[in-house]
């Protein structure tokens, strides 16, 4: 059985409740070989604070941290989708190596875009769905976002760490 994931938005932390959750998020580890395709959660988290258009978030279950990811509004063409404003770019998407392989990836990428989609609706942004890249090499990521809903729409060669798939789950889907 899925356990059910929490979203935490870490622009909406106070102070004291965001250095905790950033002291979680310090100690998520990346499976081998997972670093040629995500950075560390811990750095992400806090350039997505210091950039307004990225808002960075904490996966949860059971009490626990277990992921990370960024909305981006504005930059949908880093991930090789034909305009920056259509589409939400989720980046920087992980789930901790202790956490893998029980359909977390899949359940988290759902509510990422279920959140884009309320984002969408209370900040009017237009955006119709959610867009990211994912390297050829992470057959693993590309099935997991394939059980979230996204579909590839093409290849982007843009990415530093080789080709990838870009993948898109529109609102209505």
């Amino acid at each position: 059985m899925l356990e059910t994931v929490w979203l935490i938005p870490l622009k909406d932390l106070d102070d004291d409740a965001r250095a905790i959750t950033l002291g979680d998020v310090a100690v998520m580890e990346l499976a081998a070989g997972q670093e040629d395709f995500v950075g560390d959660p811990f750095k992400m988290m806090l350039m997505g604070l210091e950039d307004e258009s990225r808002l960075p978030y904490v996966i949860e279950a059971a009490g626990a941290a277990i992921g990370v990811f960024t909305l981006q509004a504005g930059a949908a063409t880093l991930a090789g989708w034909h305009d920056d404003d259509s589409a939400w770019l989720l980046r920087g998407f992980l789930i901790d190596q202790k956490r893998q392989g029980r359909g977390l990836g899949s359940l988290s990428a759902v509510a990422a875009a279920r959140e884009a989609q309320k984002l969408t609706a209370r900040l009017g942004g237009g955006q119709a769905g959610v867009v990211l890249s994912v390297n050829e090499h992470n057959p693993a990521a590309k099935a997991a976002y394939a059980n979230a809903g996204f579909v590839e729409t093409g290849k982007y060669l843009g990415g530093s760490a080789g080709p990838q798939w870009t993948m898109y789950r529109g609102f209505g889907d």
